[in-house]
């Protein structure tokens, strides 16, 4: 089942730019921005969770190891929340620019 989501995700990705068109440029740039900016934090939660999970399923295995294991967490959850932000950000831009 979770395998046949992300072919969904994709062909309404592919779909929604075969119907873009200069045309609609400005009319669909709000509503674009927004669904970008609502994938983008469905995206970070998904990412920082995935992280959480794996981090303490560690720790619970190897408790001895739970620094590392820590300051590895907190070093991706950075990263994904940087590249949320980033994204956020861009979908912002398309929204007033």
């Amino acid at each position: 089942m979770l395998l046949r989501f992300p072919n969904l995700l994709l062909l309404a990705f592919v779909v929604l730019l075969a119907a873009a068109t200069p045309a609609l440029a400005d009319k669909t740039a709000g509503p674009g921005a927004g669904i970008g900016m609502g994938l983008a934090i469905i995206g970070i939660g998904l990412g920082i969770g995935l992280i959480g999970y794996a981090a303490l399923s560690g720790i619970a295995r190897q408790p001895e190891q739970a620094g590392a294991i820590q300051g590895a967490m907190f070093i991706l959850a950075g990263l994904v929340e940087g590249a949320g932000i980033i994204a956020l950000v861009l979908c912002l831009a398309l929204m007033f620019l």
